[in-house]
């Protein structure tokens, strides 16, 4: 069996932004959702668009070129979509946020978790 791959923290945001948006997921609507993700930290197009092009590197995404389209003056966008080995780092990396999560709140006395707290 194959070692799990590592995620850093600014792939398993690119990478959840690419789940989430489904086969609406191209540069401009990555980025626009990794920053919703990621906010109040700002991230650059050009950070996501070097984070997807390694991720596809590593197989963890797959891409293609849609039709051209009039609205962008003939060009194609580049789409991406979630590979197999892609959808189970994310579910490791979910899976251990969740356990640091619990801990954390079990160290603080249980209490329920509330991002930026």
């Amino acid at each position: 069996m194959a070692s799990p791959v590592s995620l850093g923290q600014f792939e398993q945001i690119v990478l959840t932004a690419v789940l989430s948006l489904g086969d609406n997921a191209y540069g401009v609507t990555v980025h626009d959702k990794a920053q919703s993700l990621s906010r109040p930290r700002k991230i650059s197009l050009g950070a996501v668009y070097a984070t997807l092009d390694r991720l596809e590197d590593k197989g963890l995404i797959s891409s293609w070129l849609s039709e051209p389209t009039a609205e962008r003056g003939g060009r194609s966008r580049r789409h991406y979509r979630l590979e197999k080995p892609g959808e189970q780092a994310l579910r490791e990396s979910a899976g251990m946020a969740q356990r640091i999560i619990e801990s954390i709140a079990q160290s603080w006395g249980g209490l329920t978790w509330k991002a930026g707290r």
